[in-house]
């Protein structure tokens, strides 16, 4: 029988933990336990993205090396993706909430959307942190 895949296991503890601390800081924050959608939800500290990938780009750099062309894809798949949660993702969520205030200043018959959250630089820092933490731990048990 084979052990699960390295490459596979730190993304799916980059969500899993991430997701995992987003619902532990929202009861900290709020002190309601019912904050269930921080399990699911984008946005918010740390940003799972960011730990999925750099997690990935961790473990390829210590199993394949530094100098190996798979490493390379990964770290730039893991920059554009940070970059997109801090630039992209972060701008449209802003533009979404500004609409949401329109419609409820016009009193439209409008069914209000929900505004995607992107993240912050710090959200995406802590993702970041914690996706090299997590690889680093899945290759020394592997």
């Amino acid at each position: 029988m084979t052990a699960i895949s390295p490459y596979l296991l730190v993304v799916a503890l980059g969500w899993i933990v991430a997701q995992g601390l987003k619902y532990v800081f929202a009861v900290i924050k709020t002190r309601r336990i019912g904050n269930f959608r921080q399990f699911y939800t984008s946005g918010n500290m740390p940003s799972s993205h960011s730990a999925c990938v750099v997690g990935l780009a961790t473990v390829v750099g210590i199993i394949d090396g530094l100098d190996s062309a798979l490493f390379g894809i990964a770290f730039l798949f893991a920059m554009v993706v940070m970059y997109d949660a801090v630039m992209v993702r972060r701008s449209s969520g802003e533009q979404g909430v500004a609409i949401q205030e329109l419609i409820k200043l016009g009193k439209a018959k409008i069914v209000v959307p929900r505004a995607a959250k992107g993240h912050t630089p710090l959200e995406v820092l802590a993702g970041a942190v914690l996706g090299v933490l997590l690889g680093i731990f899945v290759v020394t048990l592997s």
